[in-house]
């Protein structure tokens, strides 16, 4: 235990030393950091893939089920992702030392706000080796140093990327403990490192229930974060038909494991004889559980009886909860009660009904004749996303290069005094 603590505080040191760093650095140099950190990414496939390879095949032999594989697997098109991201994230402006809303004041001095670094980030994650990259890049571009703390099963695929991050750093000039990644799988690092109130600034959380419940039980360094991510499609009795078998057959399968998947879906009884039975028929060959109230089962055989747990759950697999509603009213009480606050959906023509649902639906994204699945930050255009908040403050939705910031008051003065 000492050691470990010993470790850690100077994990920490090194992070504040480096944010310091970080926070001077010009836009053209952390650029040529990120496009550095692509494309060793891009020339280290084969390692990437090889050491992937090793956590896959623990992962199997521990049993880890198939959405958490699903979120530990890296291909190709991943990797290529991963590059592609960090290079999305040079082209997007640096908030870093942005000055807004600068006004003059009776006094004469001018006031205004400065976009500045968080500091230090401590990201905690399970799984996606992905978020790595993504961390690394986000952090680096808003002049944040970071420590990552990796789920131990995957260890290896986090360590090949963190040692392109690192090399990256390094041929531009800049610290490569701006990115520290614990190599310890030791959990007590996690009980360590969000208590670190003198070197970490905030702690986001990217994982489970479990991990997430207990990082905010038990930090006491801010924390941003979404504990579960329980969707919700609501099919009005305006929708066009095509398109909402499309939209909501696209974000119950497209992708199974992740947070912005529709776990709910909501059909307005006017509309549910003519969308249920043939969008049914797809969600089943598609391999998709349905489950539904009992206007649902009495419409469509063969679904099963939806419980008040379903209507809460985060299947984070193919299985679907199914409620047939009397119109948007009873769609926003439903969602009002269940929701977790991340994303949820209406499919409708009717302009005015969409307007109340962005308006009264209090959730972080919320979106019209839309998938659920566009709910992150590579598909708002932030480059990629540290995590999603579904807290209000200080920043709430995908996280990406302006969330990693806040503001600092400024005064312009002349030799002003005040009277």
């Amino acid at each position: 235990m000492t050691n470990l603590n010993e470790y850690m505080t100077a994990v920490g040191e090194r992070a504040r030393r480096a944010a310091r760093q970080m926070a001077r650095a010009d836009v053209g140099t952390k650029n040529r950091a990120l496009m550095a950190i692509a494309e060793l990414i891009d020339a280290r496939q084969s390692m990437l893939l090889e050491a992937n390879a090793k956590d896959m095949k623990s992962g199997q032999a521990n049993g880890l089920d198939a959405a958490l594989l699903d979120r530990l697997e890296l291909n190709e098109a991943r990797i290529q992702s991963m590059s592609d991201g960090l290079r999305q994230i040079v082209a997007l402006p640096d908030p870093v030392g942005e000055i807004s809303d600068l006004n003059y004041r009776p006094s004469g001095i001018q006031v205004g706000h400065m976009r500045v670094p968080l500091g230090v980030v401590g990201i905690i994650y399970e799984s996606r080796p992905n978020v790595t990259a993504d961390a690394a890049g986000l952090c680096l571009k808003s002049g944040n140093a970071a420590i990552l703390r990796g789920g131990s099963e995957a260890f290896h695929s986090n360590q090949a990327i963190a040692l392109c991050v690192k090399e990256g750093l390094e041929k531009v000039g800049l610290p490569s403990e701006a990115v520290c990644l614990i190599d310890t799988v030791d959990r007590e690092a996690v009980g360590l490192l969000i208590r670190m109130k003198e070197y970490v600034d905030v702690i986001i959380p990217r994982g489970g229930v479990g991990l997430i419940k207990r990082v905010s039980a038990e930090a006491t360094v801010p924390v941003l974060k979404h504990l579960d991510g329980v969707c919700h499609t609501y099919i009005d009795d305006h929708a066009d038909i095509k398109k909402s078998i499309a939209v909501a057959f696209n974000a119950k399968t497209q992708r199974y494991g992740t947070c912005n998947t529709t776990e709910t879906l909501l059909v307005s009884k006017g509309i549910a004889d003519q969308i249920l039975p043939e969008l049914c028929d797809l969600y089943r060959e598609e391999g998709v559980e349905l489950r539904g109230c009992d206007a649902t089962r009495a419409l469509v055989e063969g679904v099963a009886t939806a419980t008040d747990e379903d209507w809460g759950t985060e299947y984070l697999a193919p299985i679907l909860s199914i409620r047939i509603v009397e119109g948007l009213d009873e769609a926003m009480d439903h969602i009002s009660q269940y929701s977790s606050g991340h994303t949820e959906a209406i499919l409708t023509e009717d302009y005015a009904r969409a307007r109340r649902f962005l308006r009264e639906v209090d959730s972080s994204s919320v979106m019209v004749n839309a998938s659920t699945r566009f709910a992150d930050g590579f598909e708002y255009g932030l480059g990629a996303e540290i995590g999603i908040s579904t807290d209000k403050l200080h920043v709430r939705g995908p996280v990406g290069l302006e969330g990693l910031t806040t503001q600092k008051f400024v005064v312009l003065g002349d030799g002003h005094i005040r009277q």
